[in-house]
């Protein structure tokens, strides 16, 4: 298992930090691991995972409501 760190997470998907605690806080993104009093991690499998699922979503033809 691997964690990534605030600034590997900001490579990896390319959103603010405040839109992802929003994202977290909303249930739309994996939550955080608390490692430390000052330091956190997301799990790398779990955030592929998340992009994934919208790369697949991006092979759906587009419905409008």
């Amino acid at each position: 298992m691997r964690l990534l760190s605030k600034r590997q997470l900001r490579e990896v998907v390319l959103y603010s930090p405040q839109h992802i605690a929003r994202l977290e806080k909303a249930g739309k993104f994996p939550r955080r691991v608390q490692i430390g009093p000052n330091r956190v991690g997301w799990v790398e499998a779990e955030v592929q995972d998340w992009l994934q699922e919208r790369l697949d979503r991006r092979e759906e033809p587009y419905r409008h409501s």
